[in-house]
């Protein structure tokens, strides 16, 4: 790099990064580039989520390209005398393969050298907070095409034409949407951009409004001129403070550029947009109840037809669209419905984003083409399963998907093929799980998070997940009966088949999927009183093996109840009436000795053992 280049540092400021304190870590770097007077050669920024969050905090060095990884407030000081006073960066932040090498450049690190990054591509490398950043970027040019190029009816039929289905988990062709809308009769039209992101494990939407909000202003801006709205509104999670005020900065500065308020580029269009934060129900993702909130009712949703497009916000026409569905609404109108399409499959196209969580090497927010297998995005992208444990599933679709098997791992993941496998896209969550764990467990952990966030408008949503919920706690806890499997599919058909919304609709996946891939766990709790996982509390027992024991007394010291007991350098014991199976003394057990087993309740140490030779 020549002397008089600038160089840009890009501190990560997503939430998993600014959790970790990257904050602080700007501060730092603003102060040791002042203190060696590096002020104009040194540019020290604030960018949204780069992807990896596995390795964060993260920064990276442009125009090199270069990626620190796990960087610490200490590492500062020598990060700037070491690479921009000196020029040597500093190998040992550098990312780390598996098998110990250390990659400079994130471009070469498989996590992204295997993803497609679309609408994530100014992600981690633009100031959110900056309108200047975006619109160097190409930033608002779909915008100034729709309103100076195109006919409101034109910019539906190149969104129609592009393929773009919705990204909130239906996967509704957008343009269709957009058309039923534009025709339904009357003056006043609405356009919403649906950010209620609830699902556990889901962190896409919220990661694009904090890194480049003025792109999901920029598709709503474009929906809203499609339709003939004048007035819209983003429905975001109190519970993104982040994502929130990311927005706030971003609409002020639309407004004040003129991408929003009156006479919009000087085209004569009108578009104001306004924020509502929703008060945490997960069923206000579904639309009839984001704008029964929104009117300041209680979120419930309620029958359709008629449908938002004919009859929604105030009983106006409405559409509402996901972040990500906006936020690729504005590259089409950039860089054409060809384009879009050329990404992807016939059926899916454009790309996929998912938040990437569980038992894998490299979680974070990936981007891949549709069409792309799990085996990819797991493997390829995420790294694998870590801790050299074996693949059991993968959830997609958040708490209303379904739970895929490794020989569906070749599955292309698309709308059609995951539904055609008992799953869904949903808004983009996936979970991945290894031998660990249970599937009863995981199929009941996810229909509690359904069971609690129902409405209650509706009996079989209302009831049935409840009913459900208590067979599974049944189950798990070694009460189960010949027969329960049968009843859990019985009430899922019902559940399926008489929910009002989607939320009940999709409910039942989580068991449905495990019951079909994993039925033999279900069948090994019921007949054989056994988790096979070793993860259900009630069938099984610590016990500390005497001959492994070392005496350092980590399970005594940590245990809440003083059920693990033994004299310093002695062999320590579990006494099981006091033992509440926190787990705790098995996880500190030092890995030399591994002295703390778990073994199924009924069963002997000494059979434990013999059973697993």
């Amino acid at each position: 790099m020549e002397s008089d280049d600038v160089i840009e540092v890009l501190v990560c400021r997503g939430t998993g990064c600014e959790s970790s304190k990257s904050d602080v870590l700007q501060e730092r770097l603003v102060e040791e580039v002042q203190r060696h007077g590096l002020d104009g050669r040194v540019v020290v920024k604030r960018v949204g989520c780069h992807g990896l969050c596995q390795q964060g905090p993260v920064i990276a060095i442009e125009p090199e390209g270069l990626f620190y990884c796990q960087v610490k407030e200490s590492d500062i000081p020598e990060i700037v005398e070491s690479h921009f006073v000196k020029g040597q960066p500093v190998e040992r932040l550098f990312y780390e393969a598996p098998d110990g090498k250390r990659i400079p450049h994130y471009r070469d690190i498989p996590f992204y050298s295997e993803q497609q990054r679309v609408i994530l591509a100014k992600s981690g490398h633009i100031d959110p907070g900056e309108i200047d950043d975006y619109v160097a970027a190409g930033g608002y040019k779909g915008l100034e095409r729709a309103l100076k190029e195109m006919t409101p009816d034109e910019v539906v039929a190149e969104v129609e034409r592009s393929g773009l289905r919705g990204r909130g988990g239906a996967g509704f062709p957008t343009g269709l949407k957009w058309k039923f809308a534009r025709r339904s009769p009357g003056d006043v039209k609405y356009a919403i951009c649906n950010a209620d992101e609830g699902d556990p494990g889901a962190f896409m939407d919220g990661s694009i409004l904090i890194a480049d909000p003025h792109a999901v202003l920029e598709g709503l801006s474009i929906a809203a001129y499609a339709i003939g709205a004048h007035e819209a509104f983003i429905y975001v999670r109190h519970e993104y403070p982040a994502a929130v005020a990311s927005l706030k900065r971003a609409i002020a500065q639309s407004y004040e550029r003129g991408f929003l308020g009156k006479d919009i580029l000087g085209t004569g269009f009108d578009l104001d947009i306004k924020m509502m934060e929703g008060a945490g129900a997960f069923v206000c993702g579904e639309e009839t109840a984001l704008m029964a909130s929104i009117e300041g009712r209680r979120g419930m949703p309620r029958p359709r037809p008629p449908f938002p497009v004919e009859s929604g916000l105030w009983g106006k026409p409405t559409v509402i669209n996901n972040v990500k569905t906006l936020a690729a609404v504005s590259l089409i109108l950039r860089n054409g419905a060809d384009w879009f399409r050329s990404i992807g499959t016939e059926g899916s196209p454009g790309t996929a984003i998912f938040s990437l969580t569980g038992k894998v090497r490299n979680t974070g927010l990936v981007e891949v083409p549709m069409g792309a297998t799990l085996r990819h995005i797991i493997f390829d992208v995420g790294g694998g399963v870590k801790e050299g444990r074996k693949f059991k599933a993968v959830q997609t679709g958040g708490p209303a998907g379904g739970c895929l098997p490794a020989e569906k791992l070749d599955l292309p993941v698309d709308f059609d093929s995951l539904k055609a496998a008992g799953a869904i896209m949903g808004s983009g969550g996936m979970i991945v799980m290894d031998e660990s764990t249970c599937m009863v467990d995981v199929a009941r952990y996810f229909l509690s998070f359904t069971q609690a966030e129902s409405c209650g408008k509706c009996t079989p949503c209302r009831v049935g997940t409840l009913q459900m919920l208590r067979l599974l706690d049944k189950i798990r806890s070694g009460r189960g009966e010949e027969g329960d499997i049968e009843k859990l599919l019985a009430l899922c058909d019902t559940v399926v088949k008489g929910s009002l919304c989607g939320l009940g609709q999709n409910a039942p996946n989580p068991v449905l999927t495990t019951i079909q891939y994993f039925r033999d766990e279900y069948e090994a709790h019921i007949r054989d009183k056994v988790c096979p996982a070793m993860v259900c509390k009630d069938l099984i027992k610590f016990v500390i093996d005497p001959d492994k024991c070392i005496g350092c007394g980590a399970c005594a010291r940590i245990c809440p109840t003083g059920a693990a007991r033994g004299e310093k350098e002695s062999v320590h014991t579990i006494e099981q009436e006091l033992c509440i199976k926190c787990g705790a003394c098995y996880e500190v057990c030092p890995p030399r000795a591994r002295a703390v087993m778990k073994v199924p309740v009924g069963q002997t140490l000494e059979g434990a053992k013999g059973g697993a030779e």
